[in-house]
């Protein structure tokens, strides 16, 4: 598919979307549209899967041909179940696909009742089985009985067939194995939800010039990746960023708090074709209730929510992942918690990056004892990139991006960038150019110093700062004033003063004529 086929379907999609904004919010319609893509997705997932195995006994069969009526065309069809649940995860009859309610509700039938069983038995496929956790409640914000669709059920079903109609004939080329365009044009609405939702956008995505450089940034000496991690996944944006700069990603983990953000990670993978068996997304709080605690990753991800509150319980200074610090991130800023913990997840041979504020480089008491335990006992920091402002969705503030390694090929010094000043200017945010970002990526593996740039700072210079990390005190940006020329700046004025008296003069002689008195 070219790049205008593939823009093409994001602007359908996201017209179909629009379809449903003035019954809701951008949140509510966000869930609805992307639940009904997901649905379209799976049926047509569960389709060529089951007419591949029909393929396979050559009966030259159809799946949407086969009637449940026929005691025959039952059992082909369990037999098509048992096959698909554990390879696909789940199961969908053929009365049960999306271009088969879609035509129902084209005929006038009314489409809400089938609709919620059948999403109910996607979920019930799965029961006892491997991707049982993964089906889970998926579709649990696809509520069709909400006034939000209508004040009837007569209004509601009208609106909800249009939608179904419109997306039915949409083509999503899944034959194509080679190409990942729903997948791409599922996070471009996922994206443009998100510049819409002002400060709630922030709780599920990250812009992808960002993403862009977290998943370059510890992806930079690898091609292969045992494991990617984000304890706070989000849509799962992130970690499906980390998986397009390599060639293989083993395994995806993350960890949600919002429930309707997790389901939306766990369709966001799905759609992404990346198999339930790969990806473990369970939704709790990442620094109260940890659920991947003995794992180790080879690269770790984060955007988490900056200065967050958090318990800060006395009891966590026995928690393997804060104890050999000494103190814990304050309550009201969760932010050092957040590295803590993806420090105690990472693995040896593995690479960190999380985007956090500003406040993180500079702030004393706990935050500056743990900062210097970081650099000083266990020379974890591999590099500090200072962001532009007002590039995030909900937050206009400058943010900086830190590195962790565990193994670090240069444990002398810290790499500094100062990548404050390179964007382009838009509307309601900055936004980062593509060189902008292959700056920030080049500077970094190449660990170049460069003027009003980047600097490559040694351990001890950063003690004699009492570790503070503050990016200028390092990267001097400083532009020094042009000179002022003060023989040309009077001879400029005695010009002035010589015009003005002429122009006084010219009025003086007017208001003679005139026969009126001068203001001079």
């Amino acid at each position: 598919m070219s790049e205008e086929q593939k823009r093409l379907l994001e602007q359908q999609l996201w017209n179909i979307a629009n379809t449903l904004r003035g019954k809701m919010n951008a949140d509510e319609f966000r869930d609805y549209i992307l639940g009904f893509i997901f649905y379209k997705y799976l049926s047509e997932k569960m389709h060529l899967y089951a007419n591949t195995l029909l393929d396979e006994d050559g009966g030259g069969l159809d799946y949407t041909e086969l009637n449940e009526a026929s005691a025959e065309d039952q059992e082909i069809i369990a037999a098509i179940a048992e096959e698909a649940v554990p390879k696909l995860g789940f199961m969908l009859k053929p009365a049960e696909l999306f271009s088969a309610v879609a035509q129902r509700g084209q005929d006038n039938s009314f489409i809400l009742d089938d609709l919620t069983r059948i999403l109910s038995n996607i979920e019930r496929s799965t029961m006892g089985t491997e991707s049982e956790d993964d089906f889970n409640q998926l579709f649990e914000d696809l509520d069709l009985t909400s006034s939000k669709l209508g004040k009837t059920e007569k209004q509601k079903n009208e609106l909800v067939v249009k939608v179904l109609n419109h997306l039915d004939k949409i083509d999503f080329r899944l034959e194509d194995s080679h190409a990942d365009v729903l997948g791409d044009a599922y996070e471009y609405l996922i994206g443009q939800f998100a510049s819409g939702a002002g400060k709630k956008a922030g709780e599920f995505y990250t812009p992808q010039t960002v993403s862009s450089i977290l998943a370059r940034l510890v992806t930079a000496d690898k091609q292969v990746l045992k494991s990617v991690y984000d304890p706070t996944c989000g849509s799962g944006s992130l970690l499906l960023r980390v998986a397009k700069e390599v060639r293989d990603v083993g395994h995806f983990y993350g960890q949600e708090l919002n429930r309707t953000t997790y389901n939306l990670a766990r369709m966001n993978m799905i759609l992404h074709n990346v198999n339930y068996r790969k990806f473990d997304i369970v939704q709790e709080d990442s620094l109260e209730h940890p659920q991947h605690i003995n794992e180790r990753f080879e690269a770790i991800v984060a955007n988490p929510p900056f200065s967050a509150h958090w318990s800060a319980n006395p009891l966590f200074q026995s928690d393997d992942r804060f104890s050999q610090y000494g103190k814990l991130a304050p309550q009201t800023k969760a932010d050092f918690a957040f590295v803590l913990h993806m420090i105690h997840h990472l693995a040896d041979n593995g690479n960190m990056a999380v985007v956090l504020p500003h406040g993180v480089l500079f702030r004393g008491a706990a935050e500056g004892h743990i900062r210097q335990h970081l650099i000083a006992e266990r020379n974890l920091l591999d590099a500090v990139i200072g962001l532009p402002a007002n590039i995030f969705y909900g937050t206009s503030i400058p943010t900086c991006i830190l590195v962790f390694k565990k193994c670090r090929t240069h444990p002398h010094d810290i790499l500094f960038i100062d990548a404050s000043q390179g964007f382009e200017k838009a509307k309601n945010q900055n936004n980062l150019r593509p060189e902008d970002l292959d700056k920030i990526i080049s500077t970094y593996k190449a660990r170049s110093a460069e003027a009003k740039y980047s600097a490559v700072v040694p351990l001890a210079e950063i003690a004699e700062n009492d570790y503070n990390l503050n990016i200028p005190r390092y990267v001097d940006t400083f532009e020094e004033d042009a000179a002022v020329d003060l023989a040309a700046v009077t001879a400029e004025l005695k010009a002035l003063e010589s015009g003005m008296a002429a122009t006084d003069k010219t009025i003086a002689d007017f208001c003679q004529q005139l026969g009126i008195a001068s203001p001079f």
